[in-house]
């Protein structure tokens, strides 16, 4: 029997103004499918049971790209996407799923992960996928990717500042950065706004909502880029985790 996720479509309509189409919801519950074959070979996630997944994996991703609950206009016009530390894919792939529009570039430094998300883009058919084997550090000065995207993702690598460090110069001027995280203080936006600062960007909103299954309380941090990232920002590998700015 394949374990089969929760349609839930009263809580995407409710949470997200969204429902998944029925090819969407296929693409989730195949994508599911995917990651439970692959723990097989490999750690990926812990969450592997259907509601969780469901909760934790998809909702999750979709509403850190949907503030306030609707989703970002420039997602639904077909932005540019990137996904720093994307891991099993979260949250670039569901996000690439829900918002078909979008190029998704999802980023990792191990290669038998960057190779398992080829694997997932190519049984999706997610055409407008690709994938990025590397350090934040280094993709952050790359002409392809500096300041080339217009919302860039990541979830739980680091601390907000390291985050910010390594998302905003990837972020054209205009675009967002979009940090996952679960508890949030405001100590803590202080010493974003230091980083932020330095960075080119500001703090757009702080946003706290809870997931709808379980409640629990979950931030997502959009940091709006005001101004050209200096060039010496991302500093060298592993310097930004060390001495966060």
């Amino acid at each position: 029997m394949t374990n089969s996720l929760p349609a839930m479509a009263d809580i995407w309509q409710n949470s997200l103004n969204w429902l998944p189409n029925p090819q969407q919801e296929q693409e989730f519950q195949r994508l599911y499918e995917l990651i439970l074959a692959g723990n097989r070979q490999f750690n990926l996630t812990r969450i592997t049971a259907a509601e969780e997944f469901w909760e934790k994996h998809l909702w999750d991703a979709l509403r850190g790209v949907a503030p306030e609950g609707r989703f970002m206009r420039s997602l639904l016009e077909g932005a540019g996407v990137i996904d720093i530390g994307t891991g099993a894919g979260f949250p670039g792939v569901p996000v690439g799923i829900a918002l078909p529009n979008c190029e998704i570039t999802l980023v990792d430094s191990t290669r038998k992960k960057v190779n398992f998300i080829e694997e997932v883009l190519t049984k999706l058919s997610l055409i407008r996928g690709k994938t990025v084997m590397g350090r934040a550090e280094e993709i952050g000065h790359h002409p392809l990717h500096r300041q080339a995207y217009d919302v860039a993702l990541i979830r739980a690598v680091g601390s907000a500042a390291v985050c910010a460090e390594y998302t905003l110069p990837l972020v054209k001027r205009g675009g967002l950065a979009v940090i996952y995280r679960g508890h949030w203080t405001d100590e803590e936006s202080t010493a974003l706004q230091n980083a932020v600062n330095q960075l080119g960007g500001r703090i757009e909103l702080v946003e706290r909502f809870t997931t709808p299954l379980t409640n629990s309380v979950r931030h997502c941090l959009y940091l709006r880029k005001v101004a050209t990232t200096p060039g010496d920002f991302p500093r060298g590998v592993g310097i930004p985790n060390q001495k966060p700015l």
